[in-house]
């Protein structure tokens, strides 16, 4: 496994940040860490890159354990921060000398790395003049310069317009055929395009770990729907694949439907049958931001 997390707690002073938690990450996948503000997404962040270390439990990376070897670890880690520490006085070419000269890499290994990252028109010039989405990739070749087995990115997207969004996506994408990525991200639609797995934490609990074709296969649907007239809830419920019926306010009613069927033509039909009027109608697919706001109250 690149990445074992085992009953791992974290305190800071009486406040609890992390509950007993446990995951495992194999090797090459792209696993998107989801969850509100303050729910112990950076604290975990902060334990497997052993800038922490947890008041409980364990966590290995490639095998070593980031209390007892947290050389090894950072040896097997690429790390990119939320807030990317970079040097804005000096030039990215330069900036990649300086970082690689920890790590005694050869020139050829910079060049690579700036190619791999798009970096080359961009080189010569000071990481200062650079736009956010460059200099994200600045931090992401500074994270891949020693090679490592396992990403750990928090909120690489944060604060690039949509052409740089999708740039950095697909720059992440390319580096994880061959390498573990764990990333934190807000943005859910990026989730969708770039993991393979997601795991939501809540109050420092893993409440969801699942795979997105897992997500996708179990999709379910809410018909939105504004009769114009009130009627008996349980009327609805005998609507076939229907498992959930809510009265939202007035003549307003959620209904939930386990199936991946267009379900507003049963719920036209049921109105022209009861003699209904529908004054609104609309379909939402359950997806990862359903479930996430399903599972962390938001």
């Amino acid at each position: 496994m690149s990445i074992v997390v085992s009953n791992i707690s974290k305190f800071y002073s009486t406040q609890k940040a992390l509950n007993s938690i446990s995951f495992e990450i194999q090797p090459g996948e792209i696993v998107g860490f989801l969850g509100p503000n303050g729910a112990g997404k950076s604290t975990m962040m902060k334990i497997l890159t052993t800038y922490i270390d947890p008041s409980e439990g364990t966590a290995m990376v490639n095998g070593f354990d980031t209390q007892s070897n947290p050389i090894d670890v950072k040896k097997n880690i690429g790390y990119l921060p939320e807030h990317n520490p970079l040097y804005l006085d000096m030039y990215v070419r330069e900036y990649m000398k300086f970082n690689s000269s920890i790590y005694k890499i050869s020139k050829s290994r910079i060049e690579d790395i700036i190619a791999l990252t798009g970096l080359t028109p961009e080189a010569n010039k000071k990481i200062g003049q650079l736009s956010k989405g460059y200099r994200q990739r600045v931090g992401l070749a500074c994270a891949l310069l020693h090679d490592p087995k396992v990403l750990i990115l928090d909120e690489p997207t944060t604060g690039l317009d949509p052409n740089q969004l999708v740039e950095i996506r697909e720059l992440i994408i390319s580096i994880g055929k061959e390498k573990t990525v764990f990333l934190s991200t807000h943005i859910m639609q990026e989730v969708e395009a770039m993991c393979d797995r997601v795991i939501i934490i809540n109050k420092g609990e893993i409440v969801a770990d699942k795979r997105l074709n897992e997500i996708a296969d179990k999709a379910r649907q809410v018909i939105e729907v504004e009769f114009d007239y009130r009627i008996e809830e349980a009327f609805l419920l005998n609507l076939p694949h229907v498992s959930n019926v809510k009265n939202t306010e007035g003549f307003y009613y959620q209904i939930t439907f386990d199936t991946t069927k267009d379900m507003r033509t049963t719920v036209f039909d049921f109105a022209h049958d009861n003699q209904l009027k529908i004054l609104q109608l609309a379909r939402k697919n359950k997806n990862l931001e359903s479930l996430f706001r399903e599972l962390t109250g938001s």
